[in-house]
């Protein structure tokens, strides 16, 4: 009889097989970056559904696009789409003059260790913490006004928490990371470092699936593999 890990292998081969034929509508992508917790952790083997002029774009969409200014790709969910206004107020997320649904979902826990592939530390809402020990985060459910939902992290009240009224161009897109308070993205204007609001022409895909996942700097290191989020589709 076949070991789990075996046909664990032999899954993921297939499905790369399959997706490797289709590659003119599908890429892969791997995720080195927090901005996007807990809805993809640094780690995660993602499919992305590559998006041509015909695709319609809804809010909520996690995209991949590339930078305005320096084209490098980054990932985010599109919450602003051409026409909309966008505000932060007290770190509630407003769009078109309306406050958008929040609950409360508990907190996030992590380790206080290095994510790989950057050997970054995660950021803790409880403060300093030592390595190894429990990195918490606030976490809320957040409501689009199409009634889609997602989960987003809180860490602290910080600037970004706090913007002015944007109004997004014709042909343009608002994005933002659901680490809110550990995202470079719209609220921050170009000229700050920031990625302003997304030319449709920079966009790339739109995130389908976390076909594989694994928390170590190996994927030959199986006991860090994170067998839950294996073929897990993005909400």
């Amino acid at each position: 009889m076949k070991k789990p890990i075996h046909l664990i292998g032999q899954s993921l081969l297939i499905a790369v097989i399959a997706l490797g034929l289709s590659r003119a509508f599908w890429a892969p992508y791997w995720i080195p970056f927090g901005s996007m917790k807990p809805t993809l952790l640094v780690g995660d083997f993602i499919i992305v559904s590559l998006i041509n002029e015909a695709d319609s774009l809804q809010r909520g969409d996690v995209v991949i696009f590339r930078h305005p200014t320096n084209n490098m790709e980054f990932i985010k969910r599109l919450i602003g789409l051409p026409g909309d206004t966008v505000q932060v107020q007290n770190g509630h997320l407003h769009i078109n003059g309306t406050a958008v649904g929040i609950e409360n979902a508990g907190e996030f826990e992590e380790p206080m260790i290095r994510q790989r592939p950057l050997s970054h530390f995660p950021r803790c809402a409880n403060g300093s913490v030592g390595r190894g020990a429990v990195c918490l985060k606030s976490q809320f459910i957040e409501t689009l006004p199409d009634g889609s939902q997602h989960r987003i992290l809180d860490i602290t009240n910080q600037r970004v928490d706090h913007t002015g009224l944007f109004r997004v161009p014709e042909n343009h897109y608002f994005v933002m990371g659901d680490n809110r308070d550990n995202s470079t993205d719209s609220r921050i204007p170009q000229p700050a470092g920031g990625i302003g609001f997304v030319p449709k022409a920079n966009l790339v895909g739109r995130v389908d699936l976390v076909l594989f996942s694994s928390a170590g700097s190996s994927l030959a290191q199986f006991w860090t593999w994170r067998k839950d989020r294996f073929f897990m589709w993005v909400d």
